[in-house]
């Protein structure tokens, strides 16, 4: 028997209403295509799970499959990013809720098994949470499947292991690696609301700080151009040679991350590994040194063993974990490691979320009227998915694209 919502409160839905109007009034495409396209019947009576950061803007996604008549259960992807006053807003809003801020891991674990003990026909995913576990613990319920869409980098390092194993028996649309969600969601979005959450909770000035950024795939780029930005020395380590390289060309400072450990004043990750920043690192930083997570998972960088070793440990300020070492140097991580844009602020703007989630619901909308043309196991995102996203946006922007002649079609065509 499927449950009914296990909220904090019910009591804060007023609150949680206004943060989703918000949401609502910035985020012009979803509006329209939930017109154009998602409210044509095809998401009607299907059941959609969504494992998403509980936020106000995740939130108007999962109000708006429900208006496209979906039966939508939503849970969260992070302990310390859900937000009760949403969730109690959407629960009020007639979609099913598992989800409390801050639980404890035997919760958030039961969480995650009530919104798949719902039967989904559609999983919208995020790191691979939901797909992992049914294919692992709930083989069952595979037959009612229709597809799933992923949201992150490391969800979809985690699908392409499975896939290697040929063990997911339905379609995964790769969502991350569409051209209008990680362009602009991995690099603008990331860097902005990361940087941003950084100086709310040290309260700390970036200019002139030596920052040290762990990796440069689309997120490590957003967040060097963002620190850039605000005036700070950037250093990027990188394992990829050629993507060194590149932040080289783009004129930021690059070295071994032992090296950078020794100089940084502030570390961000951003890579979908695990112990990024580890013992090697922390007996190298020098007191004072600020560690920030960008990356999904907590273990990016290696907390628990800063709690193990560590002489004394305090709150210093508010999501800010001052660590002691042995020999007295003071290690800070902010909101313990857990994804800093989310954990410690409201994550990327509504604009570019608008972007990321159009995405995502136009994957649920291809996979219920397409899902038996499409092949079991990861698979990219349709291009005119892409093409779609972007021309909505610049329509709402009042920005018609150029057009090509008929004569310059046929020279692109011709080989003379």
């Amino acid at each position: 028997m499927i449950k009914e919502s296990v909220i904090k409160d019910p009591a804060l839905a007023p609150e949680g209403r206004l943060k989703i109007d918000w949401a609502a009034q910035h985020s012009p495409v979803l509006n329209k295509l939930f017109k154009n396209q998602l409210a044509d019947g095809a998401l009607d009576g299907r059941k959609v799970a969504m494992t998403i950061h509980l936020e106000a803007k995740t939130a108007y996604l999962a109000l708006l499959m429900h208006e496209a008549g979906a039966d939508v259960t939503v849970s969260g992807s992070n302990p310390l990013s859900t937000q009760d006053d949403v969730c109690a807003a959407l629960a009020e809003r007639g979609v099913r809720v598992y989800a409390t801020h801050n639980p404890s891991d035997a919760e958030f674990e039961r969480y995650l098994e009530q919104t798949i003990e719902t039967g989904p026909e559609i999983m919208v995913d995020d790191g691979a949470e939901l797909v992992g576990r049914m294919i692992d613990k709930r083989p069952d319920l595979l037959d009612g499947v229709i597809g799933a869409s992923e949201e992150t980098t490391t969800g979809i390092l985690k699908l392409k292991a499975m896939d290697a194993e040929e063990v997911i028996p339905f379609p995964v649309l790769a969502a991350n690696d569409a051209l209008c969600k990680h362009m602009f969601d991995n690099r603008y979005g990331t860097g902005h609301s990361s940087l941003s959450s950084l100086m709310y909770n040290t309260n700390l000035f970036m200019g002139g700080k030596t920052i040290v950024v762990m990796g440069f795939g689309w997120v490590g780029r957003g967040l060097a151009k963002y620190t850039k930005g605000m005036g700070a020395r950037v250093i990027v380590c990188e394992p990829d040679p050629v993507k060194l390289l590149e932040a080289h060309a783009e004129g930021y400072e690059i070295m071994n991350s032992l090296d950078a450990a020794e100089i940084g004043d502030i570390f961000v990750t951003g890579t979908g590994n695990l112990k990024v920043l580890n013992s090697e690192h922390f007996e190298r930083m020098k007191t004072g040194a600020i560690l920030a997570n960008a990356g999904h998972y907590d273990h990016e960088i290696d907390v628990a063993w800063l709690e193990k070793n560590g002489k004394n440990e305090r709150e210093v300020r508010r999501n800010v974990t001052e660590y002691e070492m042995p020999d007295g140097r003071k290690i800070h991580v902010i909101v313990r490691g857990r994804l800093v844009n989310l954990a410690g602020g409201d994550g990327h703007p509504v604009e570019i979320m608008d972007l990321t989630f159009a995405v995502q619901a136009l994957a649920a909308h291809h996979l219920a009227k397409n899902s038996a043309s499409i092949p079991a196991g990861l698979q990219p995102i349709p291009a005119e998915i892409d093409q779609l996203v972007a021309s909505t946006k610049l329509d709402t922007m009042g920005v018609e694209p150029e057009k090509f002649t008929q004569e310059q079609i046929d020279y692109q065509k011709s080989w003379r």
